[in-house]
């Protein structure tokens, strides 16, 4: 993987760990992304390093899903089986799907199986392989709704 394909990955790690936080404190944007630029992207926590993270990429995808939310939502909430409703996923589950949505909706320079790959794997960080599966299967029937 070359240093920017890992920059945009460190990326959407970390927009995700945003909109959680976001989601879980009720943090408003402008203070999210300056603790984030600030604190988190490439820095070492608790004996953790963090990875440099292409920061444009980040803004983009956490302000683009923050602005978008509501369209998002609609889109993620039509793909779920019957019986199903965003409130009875997973938050973290939630913030992959909704970055996933959001890049394939609106970054139309990065390949819709970039995309799925990459949420796959950040679902591999917090999930089983099922729920790994779950975002392949949900965000490619998002791509055929979304890029055709």
């Amino acid at each position: 993987m070359n240093a920017r394909s890992q920059s945009r990955s460190a990326a959407r790690l970390a927009a995700v760990q945003a909109l959680y936080q976001m989601d879980m404190e009720k943090t408003p944007l402008a203070r999210l992304l300056d603790e984030f630029h600030q604190h988190r992207l490439g820095r070492e926590i608790e004996d953790e390093q963090y990875a440099d993270a292409e920061v444009a990429f980040f803004d983009d995808v956490v302000k683009g899903v923050d602005a978008r939310r509501e369209e998002i939502d609609g889109i993620v909430s039509a793909k779920l089986a019957e019986g199903w409703s965003l409130n009875r996923l997973d938050r973290t589950m939630l913030q992959i799907l909704r970055c996933g949505a959001y890049e394939l909706m609106a970054r139309n320079d990065v390949p819709k199986a970039a995309v799925i790959t990459e949420y796959v794997d950040v679902a591999h960080a917090f999930f089983e392989e099922r729920e790994a599966k779950f975002v392949n299967g949900l965000l490619d029937a998002i791509a055929k709704d979304v890029r055709g």
